[in-house]
């Protein structure tokens, strides 16, 4: 007979479980309809998932839970490494405008560790209730242990995680304010503009994100076991919902809109038409397009390309050439040719100004430009 304790539920267990809710809410959120098809969106999606799954282990230890699920004891322990990598593709995506060559080795210690966790999570429930309380409540005699089925550990690495956890998100939270500040400079801005405002944001939420490996240091020497991850957990759900914020604060939602034109009735003079009203592209999709858009022309001016064209413009931007038409009309009130030669024009009067290009000629100048 396994002894257990009661349940126990207070006011962090109540912060824990509405972090756990809105993480999975967030996570399918990024994953559904249009968003799923921005590769920034996929890895924020999968990271709240991630996050989702630690804080319901940490809850289910934390409110005594666990010991009528044991088969979940440390279940989440592999998604310690996905956090961070997933944040910081998804700045990188966000800065970049694609995912980084060989994207995928970031995921190579989650995967090494998804490995070793078959050596414990395969065990027999008296292992995992001694495993729990070994992390959760020393104070309880553990049971005369079984034989495993396996050997546990086979990378010798597990007494580690944290440790390995802390570093996972140091390098990856260092790297993303590295791009970040790349970023803002590339821009003409400094590391604390407040434009562009997506960029921004991104750097406000790093900054969020990077408090988190801050407090893992203040809060685990103080706690020989893990009886001290509730507090994690509930700064984990304030940076859920400040995340949660930032998305409704940039979407489209609450602005008000004006109401469509009755079917037989013309617009007032001088209202541009929408081309695309019946359009799926939401607002939400096309604001982030047009930032995308904004940065591509600003970081990469691609309009000097003589041979730039609407189709090879989209394919730069992992979106479909009407989709890029569409946010151009409904958002510039421009057409592709219009926008081109607004930026050529613009870039043809800097070199003009420029004293060093006084001995160029205007076909010269012309060619430079596209």
């Amino acid at each position: 007979m396994m002894p257990s304790q009661p349940l126990h539920f207070d006011v962090f267990a109540l912060i824990i479980l509405l972090g756990m809710v809105q993480g999975v809410l967030l996570g399918i959120f990024f994953l559904t309809g249009s968003r799923r098809f921005d590769a920034g969106n996929r890895c924020l999606g999968w990271m709240m998932l991630a996050v989702a799954s630690m804080t319901t282990e940490i809850f289910l230890n934390y409110t005594n839970y666990m010991f009528r699920m044991l088969t979940l004891v440390d279940f989440s322990e592999p998604a310690n490494f996905l956090p961070g990598p997933l944040f910081f593709l998804f700045v990188y995506t966000r800065t970049h405008l694609t995912l980084p060559k060989r994207w995928w080795l970031h995921f190579v210690p989650a995967g090494i560790w998804l490995l070793n966790a078959v050596t414990w999570l395969y065990q027999p429930t008296v292992f995992k209730y001694n495993s729990y309380l070994n992390s959760h409540h020393p104070e309880l005699p553990f049971v005369e242990p079984c034989p495993h089925y396996l050997p546990e550990d086979f990378t010798g690495l597990r007494p580690y995680v944290t440790e390995l956890t802390l570093l996972s998100l140091v390098i990856y939270v260092i790297w993303s304010f590295i791009i970040i500040g790349q970023t803002f400079r590339k821009l003409g801005g400094r590391f604390f503009s407040s434009q562009p405002a997506y960029l921004a944001r991104i750097r406000n939420l790093t900054i969020g994100i990077s408090l988190l490996p801050i407090l893992i240091v203040v809060v685990k020497p103080n706690y020989h076991h893990d009886v001290g991850d509730y507090m994690l957990a509930c700064y984990i759900t304030i940076t859920i919902y400040l995340t949660t914020i930032m998305v409704m604060s940039g979407s489209s939602f609450f602005r008000p809109e004006a109401l469509p034109v009755p079917a037989g009735e013309n617009a007032l003079p001088g209202e541009p038409k929408k081309k695309y009203g019946k359009s799926a592209l939401s607002e939400e999709v096309e604001d982030t397009l047009l930032n995308r858009l904004t940065q591509l022309l600003t970081t990469e001016q691609p309009y000097l390309d003589s041979d730039l064209t609407l189709p090879k413009l989209a394919q730069r931007l992992n979106t479909s050439p009407h989709h890029l038409s569409q946010v151009l009309n409904n958002r510039l009130q421009q057409s592709f040719f219009d926008m081109l030669a607004q930026y050529r024009v613009q870039e043809a009067q800097r070199l003009l100004q420029d004293p060093a290009n006084g001995h160029l000629k205007i076909d010269e100048i012309a060619e430079r430009v596209g």
